[in-house]
């Protein structure tokens, strides 16, 4: 029950994030600056694994995270410019934050880098809310 509660905590604490990114961004920047700084924030959303790396799991694989991290960066800076690439990549990131969350509850990391309880359920939440975000704005962000 208490694990419940804390996950649907950083369920909401994640709408709120993502809404608040999307309010922030929607306002401030045209269309294409905003999926350019869309793409640009997958790059350090991606990369936060290697710090829970270094401070939480030194023992872990570096090659396990750091592939994900080049290839979630990739896809954030090709989504810079195409809006279905930049979805994938923050769905796909979206699904590693719960692979992990899932594996470390198990109590099966291994190879793994561990995160602080109920991260990928927060983490998983704002990229799948901004993954659905992106999906109503994919016509605007096309236009020239």
């Amino acid at each position: 029950m208490a694990l419940g509660l804390i996950f649907l905590w950083y369920v909401i604490l994640g709408v709120l994030v993502a809404g608040g990114l999307i309010a922030l961004l929607s306002k401030h920047l045209a269309p294409r600056h905003e999926q350019a700084a869309f793409g640009l924030l997958l790059l350090p959303i991606a990369a936060i694994y290697l710090v829970f790396l270094a401070h939480l799991s030194p023992t872990a694989a570096f090659r396990a995270e750091l592939l994900p991290v080049i290839g979630f960066s990739l896809l954030g800076l090709a989504g810079m410019r195409f809006t279905p690439v930049l979805m994938l990549g923050y769905l796909g990131h979206g699904a590693w934050d719960l692979f992990h969350e899932v594996r470390m509850l198990q109590g099966r990391l291994e190879a793994l880098t561990a995160i602080p309880l109920a991260y990928g359920m927060f983490c998983a939440t704002i990229d799948w809310v901004l993954a659905g975000y992106f999906w109503t704005r994919r016509h605007d962000w096309r236009a020239p």
